[in-house]
């Protein structure tokens, strides 16, 4: 007599292809926040995750496909299932170790669109093959469900229901529950654990596959116990914090002088509080220019908005220097108001509001005297927020003698740059622009206005400012800043291709600073290399 298994009334058939589509998504999204801060999470990235996603399932799908028809034993299946699983589980253990070989690599040997090869490549090692055992699933389901032509069509379509209902809550859970609460890490090896017992279950039920099955349970326990540290920059040590957000990757450092908040592990410093409450020495002590172009001094009360607040540095600054003044922020992220509160002490007279920076001004009806643009994290430039629509929003919100400013921090002289984009499209909106190059750094700051006299407004009022820092540095942005002449690069909410400018100029700070480097290992090899460094 025939044993029945757990596949006899095809259910657990069902809630595989429901489970299976649920991981897939889970993964897609887990790999956003795995590469996002090696990477950053722009538009490139995302493309290069889907692109590759999507050529694993096609492929999974046509060897699926034709193995069911060869052979059509679930065994096969669900066995792939269990390495997927096993993989997935390993993702968190191995995969920043892999993204970091993978660039090392790539910025001594290429010289264009490292972003894009080492985050295909990453996409490709990392997660190409576990969702190409994934894509087996849905045809050799369909194989194993489907009994007659007759009911082919509502079995198969079953079949499609369930998966994309498990894609829809795959979609969702990772997003706003399991990546907020616990991480990227631990999100990974939930997915892969579901996947887990699927296979476990059904080899069960048949009394086969033990040792299979064993091997999956400890090498899974093995690489939640190694991988959950949650850790991405594993190198270093002491933070004061490292988490994660709906939005970002967190990491604040702390020494006997500042305290740092970085949204990403190979980019820079996102904001600073300063312990003995002196100038940053960083782009938001030229932006301190802005409330003296505008006259905030001269005024018995003033207000500025702030698109981009962070932990509040420029918020902190301003009030230190102005006491006349109300400022509102804005943040999307409302895990950084948080990490503001608790460890860069946010000051209570700013309030925070958690919005997008442009939905924000479409709902409000005032004026400011300046407005703080500084919303760029890197290659990560919202593209509603570099527009000609954009700008003019912020324009209509400014007072008649107002002033934005804007921090642009990805500096190049190559022609046709991201900067030379927002510069001429903000000139397109504003009568006024004036530049100035952060020393040290690749921030460009920009200051614009439909005042005229904005400039003779800065002259005049910095000499009204008591402390002699701040001083003698306005006095060095005054003579540091040219007229911007517009010119024809215009970016607009159908047209902004402010990714693939990022990247060029991302492409170009990486050859400017391993230039040398890369020559001692062109012309003495590895060995030359690492007694260079």
């Amino acid at each position: 007599m025939e044993k029945k298994t757990i596949l006899e009334h095809k259910t657990y058939l069902y809630f595989t292809e429901f489970f299976a589509g649920m991981a897939v998504m889970a993964v897609e999204l887990g790999a956003s926040r795995l590469l996002a801060p090696y990477f950053s999470s722009s538009q490139i990235v995302w493309t290069i995750i889907i692109g590759t996603i999507m050529i694993a399932m096609a492929l999974g799908n046509l060897y699926g496909g034709r193995s069911a028809d060869k052979n059509p034993n679930p065994d096969r299946l669900y066995v792939r299932i269990l390495i997927a699983a096993v993989w997935i589980a390993a993702i968190p253990v191995v995969g920043k170790y892999i993204i970091l070989g993978i660039s090392g690599v790539l910025i001594l040997t290429v010289s264009q669109n490292f972003l894009i090869i080492a985050a295909f490549l990453a996409c490709m090692i990392i997660f190409v093959y576990p969702l190409f055992l994934l894509g087996t699933v849905t045809p050799s389901l369909a194989r194993y469900t489907v009994d007659s032509l007759d009911d082919s069509g509502r079995t198969v379509g079953t079949l499609g229901a369930f998966n994309t209902i498990g894609s829809i809550i795959g979609t969702f859970l990772p997003t706003f529950v399991t990546i907020p609460a616990v991480g990227t890490a631990v999100t990974f090896l939930i997915f892969s654990g579901i996947l887990l017992l699927l296979g476990i279950l059904y080899f069960i039920s048949k009394k086969a596959k033990k040792a299979a099955c064993i091997a999956s349970a400890v090498l899974f326990v093995l690489c939640s116990f190694l991988g959950n540290n949650g850790s991405f920059a594993f190198w270093e040590k002491n933070l004061t914090y490292e988490g994660e957000s709906i939005y970002n990757y967190l990491q604040v450092k702390e020494d006997s002088n500042n305290v740092i908040l970085s949204t990403n592990v190979l980019f820079g410093v996102q904001s600073i509080m300063k312990k003995d409450d002196s100038l940053t020495g960083m782009y938001y002590d030229y932006a301190m220019a802005a409330p003296v172009m505008a006259g905030v001094g001269e005024k018995e009360s003033a207000d500025m908005l702030i698109l981009g607040m962070g932990t509040g540095t420029y918020a902190r600054q301003c009030l230190r220097y102005f006491d006349n003044l109300n400022i509102e922020g804005v943040e999307i992220d409302r895990k950084i108001t948080d990490l503001a509160e608790e460890y860069f002490d946010m000051p209570k007279e700013a309030a925070v509001t958690t919005y997008d920076g442009r939905a924000y001004l479409n709902t409000v009806d005032r004026k400011y005297d300046v407005i703080m643009v500084d919303a760029y994290q890197d290659i990560t430039i919202p593209f509603q927020m570099s527009s000609v629509e954009f700008f003019t929003l912020v324009r209509d919100h400014l007072t008649d003698d107002g002033v934005m400013v804007v921090n642009m921090n990805m500096h190049s002289e190559k022609e046709g740059n991201i900067n030379e984009y927002l510069s001429d499209t903000i000139a397109s909106v504003f009568d006024y622009v004036y530049t100035v190059d952060v020393r040290g750094s690749t921030n460009r700051e920009l200051f614009a206005s439909m005042n005229g006299d904005c400039m003779d407004e800065l002259s005049e009022n910095k000499s009204d400012i008591s402390d002699t820092g701040l001083y003698e540095l306005l006095s060095k942005v005054e003579n540091s800043l040219g007229a911007y002449g517009r010119g024809d690069h215009i970016l607009t909410d159908d047209k902004a291709a402010v990714e693939l400018l990022g990247m060029q100029v991302i492409d170009e700070l990486i050859q400017d600073e391993l230039g040398y480097y890369k020559q001692i290992f062109r012309t003495e090899g590895m060995e030359g290399l690492l007694n260079g460094i």
